[in-house]
């Protein structure tokens, strides 16, 4: 793939979610007929040993303060329902 300078369209990591600029130095991989662009050779390596782990979606991320103050919660109590008393 040659990209120009004029395109300087930045990718995400799937691993560490660094934004990455395709300049035709980047550290690649292709899996299944896709490239992937990572920030270092530690996060290809990372990807490279277990794809599957990054590119399944997992469940969404409360947001906030309430949001973490809520998964803090539940990771105490392993997901039962609390009890008043």
């Amino acid at each position: 793939m040659n990209l120009s300078a004029k395109n300087n369209k930045t990718i995400i990591d799937p691993v560490c979610g660094m934004g990455v600029v395709p300049n035709g130095k980047e550290v690649i991989t292709n899996i299944d007929g896709k490239t992937y662009y990572f920030c270092s050779e530690g996060c290809r390596r990372s990807f490279t040993d277990n794809p599957e782990k990054f590119l399944k979606p997992g469940p969404a991320k409360k947001k906030g303060l309430w949001g973490r103050y809520l998964e803090r919660l539940e990771k105490a109590h392993g997901g039962r329902a609390m009890k008043c008393h």
